[in-house]
């Protein structure tokens, strides 16, 4: 028999008889560059949680892999048993930040190579999902001789990988299912906020091409704190009674249920059964699932700085107009993108919100010598709209775009066109995942960016005692 129990989110406590495995713990609010709590909200009393044989990464998103709850975890030595074994991909950030942290007995994973651990055989599964974002996902199989489950955590597959799970493991007895594609940064970048129809019916296809016997839906348990709680309208298109429902319409024959932090699964070779809160170390505190229903019609806040002190505000604002009037004309001359702003005769408005109101600065790419203009000229086909707190953060090296981007302090659109002699042409931006936004190529979303954004929680939370 294999017992799984959610603790929030991703994170699964996962035992056999023998072997207790820990996947993906995240355990603070607040996560993901600060921005996200976990919802449904939970009490967890981890001094109860038994002690763990494999800590599971499954990679290097911040709701899967948090600094901080590592850090508890590798000066906790009651939780993680001597000797644990630390499962991880091959992902030279992510094992960096666990030798920061002095973890040891890292162990890098590969797709479907299985690994032998007392009663269990744990076989990685891998993601098409590190063709896009650059960095390596792994799902997990966990068989103990008689039963076998998946957690297919974030991992997107393909009819291959399907098959391959098929044939080395046959029908699976139960699967946390992926089942909601998040549409994080989609109303910051005026991007359509339709239901991803393609990506929600290849979850379904992924459980309609396995067959198993039962399935629950996982890995999508937090929402936006209270400050950004708009933001929830417009980033989760669905929930668990409606995947569920649908998965019962388009899979008749498998079963499935609702699962909650401190539910318990059950599974044996002829009976699975989940017990609703029977965990002994993690409950919901609060059921409020209800504040991520999707409704992109709301009305939203404007963007404001976040500085509330008046003398720091006017020294931020400061920086700014130094930047913009003495430093940003220059480095976008010098930028790769130049030519493409200058095909496109891309007019820019850049728009910086202070605390009670914004300045605009705009160029005309169009003509000769474009040159930074103060206030509005007319037509915008490309804005951006930053607060000034997140923009001296970008000019300081203090931030990254994953928190910038997703906190709703910073908006853009583009309507890129040019008429030429009897000729309309317009740049397909819902198509194109690059960008043509001047801040985010001056300030890009690179490997040093995304280096100091985890080496500033593990020096924020490394020794620290919790």
């Amino acid at each position: 028999m294999i017992k799984t129990t959610l603790i929030g989110h991703a994170c699964l406590l996962i035992q056999t008889k023998e072997t207790t495995i820990l996947t993906d713990p995240v355990w603070f609010d607040y996560i993901w560059e600060e921005i996200n709590v976990l919802c449904p909200s939970i009490i967890l009393e981890k001094d109860k949680i038994p002690p763990v044989d494999v800590l599971n990464l499954s990679h290097r998103h911040q709701d899967h892999f948090d600094v901080r709850t590592l850090a508890y975890l590798v000066n906790n030595d009651r939780i993680l048993k001597p000797g644990a074994t630390i499962l991880a991909p091959n992902d030279p950030l992510l094992l960096k930040v666990l030798e920061e942290l002095e973890f040891k007995n890292v162990q890098i994973v590969s797709d479907f190579c299985s690994i032998k651990l007392k009663d269990v055989t744990i076989t990685p599964t891998p993601s098409l999902l590190k063709d896009e974002d650059g960095f390596v996902e792994h799902g997990l199989i966990v068989n103990d001789g008689e039963v076998t489950i998946w957690n297919q955590v974030d991992t997107v597959v393909n009819p291959e990988i399907i098959d391959q799970i098929c044939k080395q493991f046959g029908q699976l007895d139960f699967v946390h299912s992926r089942f909601l594609p998040l549409m994080e940064g989609r109303f910051s970048f005026h991007k359509s906020l339709n239901l991803p129809f393609e990506l929600y019916g290849a979850c379904l296809n992924v459980i309609k091409s396995l067959d198993p016997k039962y399935v629950v839906p996982g890995s999508a348990a937090f929402r936006y704190r209270d400050e950004f709680s708009f933001l929830n309208r417009y980033t989760f298109p669905t929930t668990q009674d409606q995947f569920l429902a649908d998965l019962s319409a388009f899979c008749p024959n498998v079963e499935n249920s609702l699962y909650f932090p401190g539910d318990v699964a059950h599974i044996e070779p002829k009976n699975i059964r989940i017990e609703k809160q029977s965990s002994e170390f993690v409950r919901v505190l609060d059921e409020d699932s209800h504040r991520v229903i999707f409704k992109p019609m709301m009305e939203v806040p404007k963007i404001q700085t976040r500085t509330t002190d008046t003398n720091q505000h006017n020294r931020e604002m400061e920086i700014v107009k130094d930047f913009i009037n003495n430093r940003f004309m220059e480095m976008m001359l010098k930028s790769e993108m130049m030519p493409g702003w200058r095909h496109w005769k891309i007019v820019y408005q850049l728009e910086v919100f202070g605390q009670s109101g914004s300045e605009i600065w705009c160029v005309d790419f169009g003509v000769e010598e474009p040159k930074i203009q103060k206030g509005d000229i007319g037509k915008i086909n490309l804005y951006e709209g930053i607060s000034v707190s997140e923009l001296v953060a970008l000019i300081e090296k203090r931030t990254s775009w994953d928190f910038v981007s997703l906190c709703g302090n910073y908006r853009t659109f583009n309507n890129v066109y040019r008429i030429l002699d009897g000729r309309f042409e317009y740049y397909p931006s819902e198509e194109i995942d690059h960008v043509l936004e001047p801040l985010m190529d001056i300030f890009p979303s690179n490997a040093e960016m995304d280096r100091e954004k985890y080496m500033k929680d593990v020096r924020r939370w490394k020794g620290k005692v919790f």
